[in-house]
């Protein structure tokens, strides 16, 4: 089973002002996601995927670099993943 990726409307502007490595990271974690499903993100420690907290609860966050995390919604009734934006981590 294939999972469909949606990307909010602001992600293709967003990927036009990031470094060409985490433009590349993110295509890799599209088409991992894409053949595997979501599940296997949790499976890669190099991504430390988690579950977000307080306003962002129904989250999940992966991280593409030190600093830049790819943040996303898991609909699994419609076998979809919401790439909600992808930022850089605030310390």
């Amino acid at each position: 089973m294939e999972w469909e990726i949606y990307e909010h409307r602001n992600i293709e502007k967003a990927i036009k002002k990031l470094p060409v490595t985490i433009v590349k990271k993110y295509e890799y974690w599209k088409n991992m996601v894409s053949l595997h499903g979501p599940d296997i993100l949790r499976g890669r420690p190099g991504l430390h995927d988690e579950k977000l907290q307080g306003s962002r609860k129904d989250q999940r966050s992966s991280r593409l670099s030190l600093q830049y995390r790819v943040i996303y919604e898991v609909h699994e009734k419609e076998v979809v993943v919401y790439v909600i934006e992808i930022t850089p981590h605030k310390y």
